[in-house]
């Protein structure tokens, strides 16, 4: 289970995982012992204000293998799926090859599958959506979306639950429309070694509660009051796990073990969901567990 599969030096490399379960570290290895650069394929680490809280790879290991597409979008800016595709295209085309690293599992299923071709969400529909959201919970979109949909998506990612929303109030067609029309992936999955990595739930907890007493004391408290000034759910870059729970603590709402223990709950959650999606979406890639997993 532990053992990677063969992979030439020229054949891109997919690493799909769920949060703190050794993804970044592996990358890196494979980059060290056959070359590539390390394509970042996490919603949330594209975003330049937050670092710490994202775990982005460090500074050190940036030096040791180039990165793409780690923290150059500003924190107030949309960042989709389809932005994500338009920026990585170029990369599958380089002359380093590309190992895509990350726990969107959207990113991959776009990039392997091939993405549809959506007109973007206006801004009063985006701004109705948010309102709803704020005042009914993201629930009360779910139960506006045509079957199809509903079960397509993932029903427990309120931003995936959006999206869909936004997508039948804008076009006046069901996002399932959409998807099949879908046309042919940028990277199909057999030209490339996607690996899964599989850590057992009470070690990803127990590396979970470790890496954000790190993340403290590394200095995510003073990123989140870097990000004070703004603050605005409204912001993809808000959904930072974490973040919500450190902003609170700043404004005086929650001591810092709250905060702390909030925020640990929440990766937990977060960590269950992507294994669940793993699971569903992506049962025939190779699954590798960490040594210590």
């Amino acid at each position: 289970m532990s053992e990677l599969p063969d992979i030439p030096a020229d054949c891109p490399v997919l690493i799909a995982g769920p949060t703190a379960s050794g993804k970044s570290a592996l990358a890196l290895r494979i980059a060290e012992s056959g070359g590539g650069v390390i394509v970042n394929a996490d919603a949330i680490q594209v975003f330049a204000n937050w670092r710490i809280l994202t775990a982005r790879p460090s500074v050190e290991d940036e030096l040791r293998a180039r990165h793409a597409l780690y923290g150059h979008v500003a924190g107030d800016a949309d960042y989709s799926v389809g932005h994500w595709l338009r920026e990585v295209a170029p990369l599958l085309a380089g002359p380093e090859r590309p190992i895509i690293v990350g726990g969107t599992g959207l990113y991959f299923s776009a990039l392997t599958n091939g993405l549809a071709q959506i007109p973007p969400t206006p801004p009063d529909i985006r701004d109705e959506a948010n309102a709803r959201v704020a005042t009914h919970g993201f629930r009360s979109l779910l139960a506006e979306l045509d079957s199809e949909t509903a079960a397509r998506i993932d029903r427990l990612n309120p931003m995936r639950v959006q999206r869909a929303w936004e997508v039948l109030r804008a076009t006046g067609r069901p996002l399932a429309d959409w998807q099949d029309e879908t046309p042919p992936p940028l990277l199909p999955l057999d030209q490339a070694r996607p690996l899964l990595v599989d850590a057992d739930r009470d070690w990803l907890n127990t590396r979970i509660a470790r890496r954000f007493d790190q993340m403290l004391d590394l200095g995510a408290l003073d990123e989140a009051r870097a990000n004070l000034d703004g603050w605005t759910h409204e912001n993809l870059s808000t959904k930072a796990i974490g973040a919500p729970e450190l902003i609170a603590h700043l404004r005086g709402e929650l001591s810092l073990e709250e905060a702390r223990s909030r925020a640990t709950i929440a990766t937990r959650q977060f960590a269950k969901r992507q294994r669940t999606w793993f699971r569903s979406k992506m049962g025939h890639w190779h699954r590798y567990r960490p040594d210590s997993a």
